[in-house]
């Protein structure tokens, strides 16, 4: 069976769980699921029911496909997402996104658990993602192309879209919500990155790190669809602080910062 035979099954199922079909799409990082409590007249799919899709397998990614209207706005979120951590090749990683584009999506809003670089940052801000540097050494795109997904070499140079950044600048403002804006740096994981492996990152620009979202940009941006990226610095990357790193750290201060990060991207998409 081929790729597009694949998403085009996953289509169809979804189709029949659902009673519209979406125009923005929504992918949650780590501990960040909260944003769910926004959306209404909510479907919620299983992954494990619909064809071809991955599962979950990561503490505060919940494994569910929710339909329903945020800020009035027709949206489908991934509340869980896939990392080639756990196993997934990027193209698995990315099929997701191919479905969404399959069902009318047109824009995409991604959102990740990164620790800060950037000695400037502090556990709990948000970042936009200006651009990124892909350290994972894995395309999506590898392989043969089908030219119904996107053409042979896409465009990179606006990965994340300008014009939405400015639409997210300008609602922290009315948010009253302090919005960095940096270089995401992606790592294959899942061990941290150590204290000289930071250290390269900053000189090579990135302000924030992770181990997620590029697969996802890289495949959403070949389907011609618009990209906003939100990090939430969940804890300072290895050496900055005198103190080891885990992922308990990452689920509390998403916790904490849960509320603005909810006010953001409601205002965001009601923007849209």
């Amino acid at each position: 069976m081929t790729p597009n035979e694949q998403v085009e099954q996953a289509k169809q199922f979804i189709e029949e769980e659902i009673p519209y079909m979406p125009e923005i799409g929504l992918i949650l990082g780590s501990g960040l699921g909260v944003l769910a409590n926004a959306m209404e007249d909510v479907t919620v799919i299983h992954y494990s029911e619909i064809p071809h899709f991955p599962v979950s397998t990561v503490e505060g990614h919940a494994g569910e496909l929710l339909v329903g209207t945020i800020q009035g706005r027709r949206a489908m979120m991934m509340k869980g997402r896939f990392h080639l951590y756990e196993g997934y090749d990027a193209q698995t990683v990315a099929f997701p996104i191919r479905v969404m584009k399959a069902l009318g999506v047109k824009t995409l809003l991604v959102t990740n658990a990164a620790g800060g670089v950037n000695t400037g940052y502090a556990a709990g801000d948000l970042m936009l993602i200006r651009d990124h540097i892909n350290l994972m050494y894995r395309s999506p795109l590898i392989g043969p192309n089908d030219t119904v997904f996107g053409v042979r070499f896409p465009d990179m140079s606006q990965a994340y879209s300008e014009r939405l950044r400015e639409l997210a600048h300008t609602a922290a403002s009315e948010e009253g919500i302090a919005l960095r804006e940096g270089v995401y740096a992606a790592m294959l994981g899942p061990s941290y990155e150590t204290p000289a492996e930071i250290r390269m990152l900053r000189t090579l620009g990135a302000d924030a790190v992770g181990m997620s979202t590029v697969p996802e940009v890289v495949a959403a941006r070949h389907a011609g669809l618009e990209v906003l990226g939100i990090s939430c610095i969940t804890n300072m990357a290895a050496g900055i602080l005198d103190q080891p790193l885990s992922h308990d750290e990452v689920m509390e201060t998403a916790e904490r910062v849960k509320e603005s990060f909810l006010n953001l991207v409601n205002r965001i998409i009601g923007k849209m």
